[in-house]
């Protein structure tokens, strides 16, 4: 499966000990969408990392190939469970088309998008730290690494 990471699974650490099978594939955008925590996690305790629509920006992230072996075990650590009514769901696992960075051809990939919470509370610093870890590893755009960095984190 192709996987399109853009939270805190870009961090190489964390990745692989999700999905011991993951290979990294390529930098890639996906357009017309941008970074949000709508989403609080409990293991986490603050807000997480989603890929909400914004026409006009592109959402950095990583894609990975991982074995299908590995699959089940990303939905459970990503709060999907395959059948189970969508509401029940912390991420939903959707098809999404990203754009290789270096030569712009098209993917189709998968990758999780978040059962949006009213009012959810800002990212812990340590959580905003693994993504950016994550988008410097990969080299992601100096630009959108700023972004980042400039992200309003809980105190």
């Amino acid at each position: 499966m192709l996987y399109f990471a853009y939270g805190s699974n870009m961090d190489w650490n964390q990745m692989r000990k999700r999905c011991p099978s993951a290979e990294f594939l390529c930098v890639a955008r996906l357009p017309d969408h941008r970074l949000a925590f709508t989403r609080y996690s409990k293991m986490r305790q603050c807000g997480v990392a989603d890929a909400v629509k914004a026409k006009g920006r592109s959402l950095w992230g990583v894609v990975f190939m991982i074995d299908e072996k590995d699959v089940s075990f990303l939905d459970k650590n990503e709060g999907y469970a395959p059948g189970r009514p969508e509401k029940v769901n912390s991420y939903l696992r959707v098809e999404k088309h990203v754009y290789q960075s270096k030569s712009d051809l098209p993917l189709t990939v998968w990758t999780y998008v978040a059962n949006r919470e009213d009012d959810p509370p800002l990212p812990h610093v340590e959580y905003l730290e693994l993504i950016i870890r994550g988008a410097q590893q990969w080299k992601l755009p100096t630009t959108y690494i700023e972004v980042l960095k400039e992200t309003k984190v809980a105190r």
